[in-house]
């Protein structure tokens, strides 16, 4: 049974003078996905393991304006992030980590054209750094002996160059891990990005989330390891199509790290 954290708000924080060391941008999938928000919950529950002073923005929090602009939406998008650094910028917020790869990428890279400059982390570097700081100990329990592959997510990978922190996470694990054949800056897409989660697909042959899927399953893994709630989505409706549902989970790096606290 999970232990009940109490996350505060940059509000509350502010209401109280204190100090933050990072704020959690939790993203639209992480607070209003079911399946997302246990993604949250295991980060943010590590984050407190670890002693991270961190809090969110909560209600005041917005979409970043991503889907917006892969959709061709500028203008839209530009509403969204300007609305987003006059918060973070009254709230004087220096660091942000994110469970999603699409935040990470907008606020990382597209945000400081607008005015807004922050440092800004995707959570699977920030576990690599609390379990290489001894922060958090994780051992192989229920992960021992079992077989992981990882997809990388395209936001996070090809578009930021972030490879070996997600696999270091896994390399802590008593597992075995295996690379699927299309990885690193040649893996494939899921089929979520540039705004295509939020539409119908295309005709074609296949659906892209049900290659990679198969893909996954090709290298006999029984758990695919993501670290984006999109890929998550994307990843398990395709090992659905491929019915190897039973057999194989897909797991968001920070629910494996979760699950494996020593």
């Amino acid at each position: 049974m999970q232990t009940e954290i109490h996350i505060p708000t940059m509000a509350e924080i502010a209401a109280q003078q204190g100090q933050i060391d990072v704020l959690f941008w939790v993203g639209c999938a992480g607070s209003f996905d079911q399946r997302a928000m246990r993604i949250t919950q295991a980060f943010a529950s590590l984050m407190h393991k670890a002693g991270v002073k961190f809090a969110i923005l909560g209600t005041e929090e917005s979409c970043t304006g991503d889907p917006a602009k892969r959709a061709g939406n500028e203008f839209l998008f530009q509403m969204q992030a300007a609305t987003n650094i006059q918060t973070l910028d009254g709230y004087g917020v220096k660091k942000i980590v994110t469970t999603c790869p699409h935040c990470f990428n907008t606020l990382k890279n597209e945000y400081p054209g607008l005015g807004g400059n922050y440092e800004v982390v995707h959570h699977t570097q920030m576990l690599q750094s609390l379990l290489d700081e001894g922060k958090l100990s994780v051992s192989g329990g229920s992960f021992k002996g079992k077989k992981i592959t990882y997809h990388d997510a395209c936001y996070l990978g090809r578009a930021n160059g972030v490879y070996e922190a997600p696999r270091a996470l896994i390399h802590h694990l008593e597992a075995s891990f295996v690379e699927m054949k299309r990885c690193k800056s040649k893996g494939l897409c899921c089929g979520a990005g540039g705004a295509q989660m939020f539409k119908e697909s295309e005709a074609g042959s296949a659906e892209i989330n049900h290659v990679r899927a198969a893909e996954a399953i090709d290298t006999q893994a029984t758990i695919i390891a993501a670290a984006c709630p999109f890929c998550n989505t994307m990843m398990t409706d395709g090992v659905k199509k491929e019915n190897k549902d039973t057999e194989v989970s897909v797991l968001d790096l920070a629910e494996i790290i979760h699950q494996a606290q020593s």
